[in-house]
């Protein structure tokens, strides 16, 4: 499959393509679509365990309360249900994802977040990110997607590899 529609441009040699299978058969070069290199973003999206949490929240569901996602998430990392969660752990919860997570999701266009309500919401680029998710795994369950909690940092405590 050729991922721009069978153009090709002078450039990098794709030895997988044979003189048959070539839109040109002149030209040996395959040109790469430039929306691929877009796919950073999305992976850049996805690389913390936390902004995967809360992709899977927004399919879960269109739009949440950034203290209702502070209060799961805690329940969810710590394997608890949601009415064990403290409130302090809740509150270093809110604060990250306040800070860090919603701000990187919102920056990328994957949710929209109203300060004054403190609600988070699905945007202009959640499907995308749902695509790639649904394409790396079984799906957007949140039960089969376990390794999104996971910490690699050689953290005690932490789930193997």
């Amino acid at each position: 499959m050729v991922p721009n529609g069978g153009e090709f441009d002078e450039g990098v040699r794709d030895e997988s393509i044979t003189s048959d299978d070539r839109v040109a058969p002149d030209a040996a070069l395959l040109r790469i679509d430039p929306s691929v290199l877009e796919l950073d973003r999305v992976f850049s999206v996805l690389s913390h365990p936390k902004r995967r949490y809360l992709v899977y929240a927004l399919a879960e569901d269109s739009e949440w309360t950034l203290p209702e996602l502070a209060t799961k998430l805690a329940a969810w990392e710590g394997h608890a249900d949601e009415r064990d969660v403290g409130a302090r752990t809740r509150d270093r919860q809110y604060i990250s994802l306040y800070h860090t997570h919603v701000p990187n999701l919102v920056d990328h266009g994957v949710a929209e977040f109203d300060a004054e309500t403190e609600t988070l919401a699905r945007g202009a680029h959640a499907e995308r990110v749902f695509a790639a998710l649904a394409g790396a795994g079984d799906g957007l369950d949140l039960a089969q997607e376990r390794h999104a909690g996971r910490t690699y940092d050689g953290d005690a405590g932490a789930d193997s590899v």
